[in-house]
């Protein structure tokens, strides 16, 4: 077996497991509210996440088009057995840049963003390596939905929830919470579906990514091998859960009633799905779902939401790419030492 198989196959597992990491670092993202609200057992909660977002991986590659559109693979000049090893270097720098970060953050219990951590390795391996980096479609694609996705969430999670509590204004509390707690169980299975068509997607992208640098497909389309594969991965990780972050995202940013939950998860799940189905846009499901939390929360009064937890969520956004970036950089330098 030659080098630049072993290279396609290492980093087509690394990838998987990249994605197993990211189902249970965002396991939370679907299904935190329903839990904290006691709307569904933590248990049958991830076992429902699970499930759709094995479903939710099946709906489109739009996406997955996107993450494999960010750098362009073969200005790293792929003409020989030597050229594909080093292309493949670059994907397994990314990787790498995005894994460790993952790992930082589901340690210490912060909801940062897979999606993100993925996009600033590749961005980091690309600029190591002096591969083309696509800046318009980093711009168009990344960074402007990156900055309006938190900002929908918010807002429209802030317009929902007070037309529930002006709809409702007159019903008793107890069958209230209680009927939300119904509906929190399609709010959330919206979510956790709206999380499976935009993470696993990722994952979908920078294997063919990686397919294309072992000189083995066009990236013309997504084989179903990949797709099947990569919804698998993110599901088991899903179900593996993510107790730390699920704590931060139901508990420590704001208390969350049944409404509060059903508004935060119906606004995030929206914006997921007009984001992937619509603009094709790679965006945090953290980001999404942590936003439409506090917009939903920030109805009771602003100073109910903890905004010293929100801010340290803030700066884990705002330091995740970067972080990932130059994780990704110094791997790419230090594999290119062992490597021919």
């Amino acid at each position: 077996m030659d080098l630049t198989l072993v290279m396609v196959i290492a980093v087509v597992v690394i990838a998987l497991i990249f994605d197993y990491t990211n189902g249970f670092h965002d396991a939370a993202n679907a299904i935190a509210t329903s839990v904290s609200t006691r709307a569904l057992t933590p248990r049958a909660a991830l076992l429902m996440a699970a499930v759709l977002n094995f479903a939710g991986a099946w709906l489109g590659v739009g996406v997955a088009k996107t993450i494999q559109g960010i750098i362009d693979i073969e200005s790293a000049g792929i003409t020989s057995s030597t050229d594909q090893v080093h292309a493949l270097t670059i994907v397994l720098a990314a990787l790498i840049g995005a894994i460790t970060w993952n790992l930082i953050t589901w340690a210490y219990g912060i909801p940062s963003s897979s999606s993100h951590a993925l996009i600033g390795g590749i961005v980091g391996a690309g600029v190591a390596s002096a591969t083309t980096v696509k800046w318009d479609t980093l711009v168009e694609k990344v960074a402007i939905p990156m900055v309006l996705s938190p900002l929908l969430g918010f807002g429209l999670a802030f317009g929902l929830m007070t037309a529930i509590m002006w709809i409702f204004r007159k019903a008793r509390p107890a069958p209230l919470n209680r009927n939300f707690r119904y509906a929190q169980t399609i709010s959330a299975a919206g979510m956790a579906l709206g999380h499976g068509l935009q993470d696993a997607q990722k994952t979908m992208g920078i294997i063919v990514l990686a397919l294309m640098a072992g000189g083995l497909h066009d990236g013309k389309d997504v084989p179903m091998w990949v797709i099947v594969a990569a919804a698998t991965a993110i599901a088991l990780g899903t179900y593996s859960g993510g107790w730390r972050i699920m704590r931060t995202l139901g508990r420590r940013i704001i208390e969350l009633d049944p409404p509060k939950g059903f508004a935060a998860e119906a606004t995030a799940a929206t914006v997921l799905y007009v984001m992937a189905m619509g603009l094709h846009a790679p965006v945090s499901t953290t980001h999404t779902i942590t936003s439409a939390i506090m917009g939903a929360g920030a109805t009771k009064r602003f100073s109910a939401v903890r905004w010293g937890v929100a801010k340290g969520i803030v700066v884990a956004w705002v330091v995740t790419m970067p972080a990932a970036a130059v994780v990704a950089a110094i791997f790419y330098f230090f594999a290119r030492i062992f490597l021919p």
